[in-house]
């Protein structure tokens, strides 16, 4: 059974409770003070707890997405995955050394709602293991390649490329089941309320457990690298997409805004717009993190924050959509840079900023899963 299947689930809770039943109804015959009815006590005890937590941790796993496979639960680190070939979408010829490899990792048969149909109708969405030259990171994304891509009418054709960025802690997967990533934008791009976009969907932390803020650590993981190095050579050389800033645009919520707008800030030459859903405009420092990130470098800090780097830099070509809701407990800050933002824009016609704000909502997939169309639907107006 699946990591995250309600089978799985269900067959712990079972065994739950009859062990809590077998455990009511043989007690009295494991009351005496002797080793075997105390191993047997301790036996069932055991059981009922261990049934307990078990179902209990699952439950938290399948809410948050931690791990999304067996494989991936047991190791962590993720392992590259070994094939013989995959199939190369710019001529359909095997490659065996491509940087994107189909994966076996589960995840996509737990997800109920993808549209129905053969790829030349309503898309597809691959999953991959996307492997990096520069970092030597290698990870499980989810790819979405719209009808288009399938259409011998656009083989020469580049398509713009969306890189969705999910929330810490969590998996890609939570951009496909969790947030309607893919399903929303094949719904756009039917209506025409956007052009036919490669969406690659990736998590914040390449190193699971660590959140790193999508930054370079110093003597640590490099994980801006990966994003803005690694990942887009490994899209490029295997998918027919665009090739300049213009084509392509980071977007997120929670963790994955924050990284989203820093992405794009700091790398325009590489994104040409970003959109995010709830983001920090400055690096966290807290648990997940394992306090500061940048281990006390007052010039690291100072780059990687959005207000400092609006005031202090030369104004970025760029295009920028903030959202949040005016009932988050960041929503002052979020005011504060959007406002920072639109002056600095109003003397430097290159840089560009929208905002929107749900007038209720919270930190959740309720307020993203909203929030998205609009969101997509920006993007697509900002993607070449």
């Amino acid at each position: 059974m699946e990591l995250t299947s309600d089978a799985l689930v269900n067959s712990l809770l079972a065994l739950g409770a009859a062990a809590l039943v077998t455990t009511l109804w043989i007690w009295p015959r494991l009351a005496r003070q002797r080793p075997l009815p105390v191993l047997g006590r301790i036996g069932l005890m055991t059981v009922v707890q261990v049934s307990a937590m078990a179902v209990l941790a699952l439950s938290v796993n399948n809410t948050f997405g931690f791990y999304t496979s067996w494989g991936d639960l047991l190791s962590p680190g993720g392992a590259k995955l070994a094939l013989t070939s995959s199939e190369n979408h710019k001529g359909g010829t095997p490659v065996a050394d491509a940087l994107v490899q189909p994966s076996n990792e589960g995840g996509l048969e737990t997800v109920t709602n993808l549209p129905k149909g053969t790829p030349e109708e309503v898309g597809k969405v691959e999953s991959v293991r996307v492997s990096g030259k520069e970092t030597g990171f290698s990870d499980q994304m989810f790819v979405y390649l719209p009808p288009e891509y399938f259409d011998p009418k656009f083989a020469l054709v580049r398509f713009p490329v969306l890189l969705a960025i999910g929330g810490y802690p969590g998996v890609s997967l939570n951009l496909v089941k969790d947030l309607p990533l893919p399903q929303t934008a094949y719904e756009l791009q039917r209506s025409g309320k956007m052009p036919p976009t490669v969406v690659v969907m990736a998590r914040p932390a390449v190193v699971p457990a660590r959140d790193t803020e999508c930054v370079d650590v110093p003597n640590g993981p490099r994980t801006e690298a990966w994003f803005v190095k690694d990942v887009p050579d490994a899209v490029r050389g295997s998918y027919r997409v665009g090739r300049t800033a213009g084509s392509w645009a980071t977007f997120g919520y929670s963790t994955g805004g924050s990284c989203a707008l820093r992405l794009a800030m700091r790398f325009p030459n590489v994104f040409g717009s970003a959109a995010s859903l709830h983001g920090d405009f400055t690096v966290r420092q807290d648990n997940y993190t394992n306090g500061d990130l940048f281990n006390g470098d007052k010039a690291l800090t100072q780059q990687h924050d959005l207000g400092w780097r609006l005031q202090n830099l030369p104004v970025p070509a760029l295009s920028l959509l903030v959202v949040s809701t005016r009932k988050e407990g960041d929503y002052p800050q979020t005011v504060q840079f959007v406002d920072q933002a639109t002056q600095v824009a109003a003397a430097n016609p290159q840089f560009k900023v929208d905002s929107l704000y749900l007038d209720d909502g919270g930190h959740n997939f309720d307020s993203w899963t909203r929030e998205l169309p609009a969101s997509l639907e920006w993007l697509g107006a900002h993607l070449g």
